[in-house]
């Protein structure tokens, strides 16, 4: 597996520079990085911003999975000190039966 396989990726934005610095030395296309807005956007909750940012990425995963496009994911996020940590999701399956908000927009 390697960067180019990963589909989404979401990075704790705690500045907009740590992020943006994250972008370029990855080489991260712009379009897969925090779809649905950061840290900055969105909250930076007080010791839950891992769970926000594994949260997100599984909803956007699972949604894309519908649409057959993403399967990959990548969360990253740092401790605020030395320590960062990354987790790797996989889609492996999704359910059968689309939700009626999807059927409506596969069909238009």
């Amino acid at each position: 597996l390697t960067l180019g396989d990963i589909d989404l990726v979401e990075i704790n934005e705690a500045f907009a520079g740590q992020t943006l610095a994250c972008r370029k030395d990855l080489d991260l296309d712009i379009n897969k990085l925090n779809v649905n807005g950061g840290a900055i956007a969105l909250g930076h909750p007080l010791a839950a911003s891992g769970a926000r940012i594994t949260t997100h990425l599984v909803h956007e995963l699972r949604e894309q999975a519908y649409l057959a496009r993403f399967h990959y994911g990548l969360a990253c996020k740092t401790d605020g000190g030395k320590e960062s940590m990354a987790l790797v999701l996989r889609v492996l399956e999704v359910d059968k039966v689309l939700p009626c908000f999807w059927r409506a927009f596969i069909e238009n």
